[in-house]
């Protein structure tokens, strides 16, 4: 079958086709539809392959996303004097107080225009080159942007800053959706939340690693922030040099390549153990359902009725984590001390450690006034939250909420939106804070709280199950928030639920 044309212009992969007998390998003989797996729940265990490329992939490309969330934050002062002084040099005369600002408030923001088109990308990106690939390509955008950044004071060019920062997001935008994306596929349902979060890990140490590194006795000092901004090359170089040598997705190879010989190998790498019969026949059950169902693109994705609330919760949770104002404080976190009255020489150390959450946190409140402090409080608070919470979870669930067919228009989807409104918070937050002072922070209060409510109410448990049955549980799961029962109803369409008309008699809306 040759390739379709997508709504959105972009090539789709060909519809999924039983296999042919070249294609085949030693496996037993497959399954008929609807038969029952021999091996019961499809569990596994924690393996080095499995450990590695998970380690490997949060290492390269999720630990640059948050190091590149705070590097900014540190040289704030070094990068603006260098702004300045090429001004200066270039047209006679510096920059004033708010032109400064908003082309330092742009050098940050830019860096989530770059994810957001990175997201965008990441649809075509993974249909061809696969998930392993996409990130294996993906890390030659940092090198390029290292460059970039590394050598602009030498040329004197801060275009060549802000060109670095928009690539370095590219690069971001691209991995924070790919990373949970392939983990999520190449993980065990028992194994799927562990290996989810642990890029969530990664990004804290990101922010972390920043902020050790920008204080004034390592890469803190003037003549250091081009080399504290083009680190990110070590990260993606080993990346780069190790990726190749682990296998592709297995659910890519078999349901979008239709490559069983390839999924198996890949699988007993994984899985490390010679009996992967069962996860092979819970995939073609995938396949089987999807055989009629070409990748959707964004459009097709968003007027699609039967993963409406899908699509929903995944846009609330991308945009609720980056409005949750936990991106302002990464950026800005050396002013907002500033403003709370920390003194000048302390801000560094306690920049740092709002990155040791657990530890310095206590030491704050017993070592400083309480009342001046209040905002360190509130700063370490927010991190310690949205560490524990939400930081990984908007990118993990969206791999577990939508089949292979769904799955890249539903990343581009909550990248989209994550990476728009990390723009917003990053561009906008300066002028919020000069205009409202501290009380700029409950307009993210509000924010958290009803995202909160709407994930209490909407988003169902996933842990421990497979995508089928996750499809099955929006399938029949009616939501307080919908249209009421009895003019709206639920069925299965394809694994999916869908809407129909219906009269439902004595059904309730409330949650089951």
């Amino acid at each position: 079958m040759g390739e379709t044309s997508r709504a959105d212009g972009l090539p789709s992969s060909p519809s999924p086709s039983p296999p042919s007998p070249r294609s085949a390998c030693s496996l037993a003989p497959p399954l008929g539809k609807g038969t029952p797996r021999p091996g019961g729940d499809i569990t596994g265990h924690l393996t080095f392959p499995l450990l590695s490329v998970t380690l490997l992939v949060s290492f390269g490309s999720s630990m640059l996303y948050g190091y590149n969330l705070a590097v900014v934050n540190s040289p704030a002062e070094h990068i603006k004097a260098f702004y300045n002084t090429t001004w200066s040099q270039r047209y006679g005369h510096g920059l004033g107080p708010a032109p400064l600002t908003l082309l330092y408030a742009l050098t940050v923001s830019i860096f989530a225009l770059g994810g957001l088109v990175g997201s965008l990308l990441v649809g075509v990106l993974v249909e061809r080159y696969g998930r392993n690939g996409a990130l294996s390509r993906s890390a030659l955008l940092v090198l390029l942007a290292g460059g970039f950044m590394g050598f602009s004071r030498e040329l004197g060019s801060p275009e060549m800053v802000i060109i670095g920062r928009s690539i370095t997001g590219l690069h971001s935008g691209i991995c924070l959706s790919v990373v949970p994306l392939y983990l999520g596929e190449i993980a065990p349902k028992n194994l799927r939340g562990f290996l989810g979060l642990m890029p969530t890990i990664f990004i804290c140490l990101g922010v972390f690693s920043a902020q050790v590194l920008g204080l004034p006795e390592l890469l803190g000092k003037d003549r250091f922030w081009p080399l504290f901004l083009s680190v990110v090359v070590v990260p993606a170089s080993l990346q780069l040099l190790l990726l190749h040598c682990f296998p592709e997705s297995p659910r890519y190879l078999l349901i979008e390549r239709n490559d069983i010989c390839g999924a198996t190998k890949a699988l007993h790498r994984f899985l490390g153990s010679p009996d992967v019969q069962d996860v092979i026949e819970e995939m073609k059950e995938e396949q089987r359902s999807l055989s009629s169902m070409e990748v959707v693109s964004v459009w097709q994705l968003l007027r699609d009725c039967s993963v409406r609330w899908q699509t929903l919760s995944v846009a609330v949770v991308n945009a609720g984590m980056q409005l949750s104002g936990i991106d302002a404080i990464w950026f800005y976190t050396n002013t907002i001390f500033e403003n709370a009255g920390i003194p000048v020489s302390q801000i560094p150390y306690t920049t740092m450690g709002t990155g040791a959450i657990e530890v310095v946190a206590g030491l704050i409140g017993a070592a400083l006034p309480w009342m001046r402090y209040v905002s360190v409080a509130c700063v370490v608070g927010i991190i310690a939250g949205f560490c524990m919470g939400p930081a990984g979870v908007p990118f993990l669930m969206t791999a577990e909420l939508f089949m292979q067919s769904h799955r890249p228009a539903a990343y581009i989807v909550g990248g989209s939106l994550n990476w728009l409104c990390n723009f917003t918070v990053g561009f906008i937050f300066p002028f919020l804070q000069m205009s409202a002072g501290a009380f700029c922070y409950l307009v993210f209060c509000g924010v958290c709280l009803l995202v909160a409510l709407y994930v209490y109410l909407v988003i169902p448990e996933t842990k421990n199950k497979t995508f089928m049955e996750i499809s099955h549980i929006f399938a029949t799961r009616r939501s307080v928030l919908s249209v009421p029962a009895h003019l709206i109803g639920m069925m299965k369409l394809d694994g999916y639920g869908t809407l129909e008309s219906s009269s439902l008699e004595g059904s309730g809306s409330s949650l089951p």
